[in-house]
This record gives C-alpha cells, structure tokens and sequence, in this order.
C-alpha cells in the first residue's frame, strides 16, 4: 500500500508570536518533523497543505504574509508538493485528490493543525474518498474553544476530536505510527 505525508497548514501563524497562536503547536511540528525526515528517508511522497485565507474579513493566514509561510523546521523540499488551499477540508477545489491518485496512493499519513477544524475536514474527507488513514495525534495542535458560556480547554478540545477521528482511521501517537510503518507488508 503506497502511504503519503499529509502536512496540513503548519504556518507561522499557528506558532508563537503568530497571528492565532495554537495549544502546543511546537511539540506537534517537532512530531510532525519525524514523520517527515522517515518519509524522506523512504523517498514516500510529501504534500504540505498551506491555507491561503481569501475570504472577507479574514485575520490570519493572509496572502504575502509572514504568517502564511510554512513553519521553518517543515520547510518543503524542491521535490515536495505543496497545494494552496481555501476552505478547511483540504481535498475542496484542489488538485490534492488528483496529485494522490497519480502517485497511486492508498494510505495517508496526516498531521497539522488545527485539529478540531481543517485535520478534522481532511481527515474524514480522506477517509470517505476510501483512503486508509493514520491520524498522527501527537503532531496535531488546536486551540480553547467557546460555546456560548463555556471555554473549552484545548486539550479537551483535542481529545474530543481525536476520540471521534477514530470512527475515520486510525488515531496513534507518530511513534506508534513509525512502527505500524516500519512492519513487513505481507
């Protein structure tokens, strides 16, 4: 089964001193950047998924912006892919489909940010278009959310959305992931 690395919007945004600074989102690109030095290493194809934010109104991720830029430790390679999206679910008017099913790929690897909205999109687009998901819990971040009197932890924001991913594939720590991936194929 041929696997690919899904990066979904590690922009410096995310990150400290950004425009919409996550929960953890250094921890989850260091485990992210493990998954990706192991796909580099097996010459498996990388596609990072970087949001453009093109709508009205919009306050981070603006085109030309610091911001929008790919965080520095999961700068893309010459030879990796890189798809400009839009919307949350990164498969929604891309090429992204249409880039995995040339490659003939059949299992996505896929970490990112945020957890509770454009992982959570990709992923169960991913699954739904009959791909094998690995959800890499530990290299996604989020962020506290609020409904309307409640605040909701991020870390019970993350552990929510996990928890129901894992009706879309599976959901493991990268470390787990590695050695699922490292097992013989029959």
């Amino acid at each position: 089964m041929k696997t690919a690395l899904l990066i979904i919007d590690m922009q410096n945004d995310y990150f400290p001193g950004g425009r919409l600074e996550l929960d953890g989102p250094v921890e989850a690109a260091r485990q992210a950047r493990g998954l990706l030095e192991l796909c580099r290493a097996r010459a498996w194809p990388v596609v990072h998924i970087q949001h453009i934010s093109t709508r009205p109104g919009a306050t981070f991720f603006l085109p030309d912006s610091d911001g929008m830029r790919i965080y520095e430790t999961l700068t893309p390679l010459a030879n990796e892919t890189i798809i400009t999206k839009h919307f949350p679910n990164s498969f929604r008017e891309t090429a992204l489909r249409e880039h995995l099913g040339k490659l003939g790929v059949e299992q996505l690897v896929i970490s990112g940010m945020m957890t509770h909205m454009c992982v959570d999109a990709t992923t169960r687009a991913a699954a739904d278009l009959g791909y094998a998901v690995l959800l890499a819990a530990d290299a996604c971040a989020t962020r506290e959310l609020v409904y309307g009197e409640v605040a909701v932890p991020a870390g019970q924001v993350q552990a929510a959305f996990l928890a129901a991913l894992k009706s879309y594939g599976q959901v493991l720590g990268t470390e787990a992931i590695i050695e699922q991936l490292d097992k013989p194929r029959a």
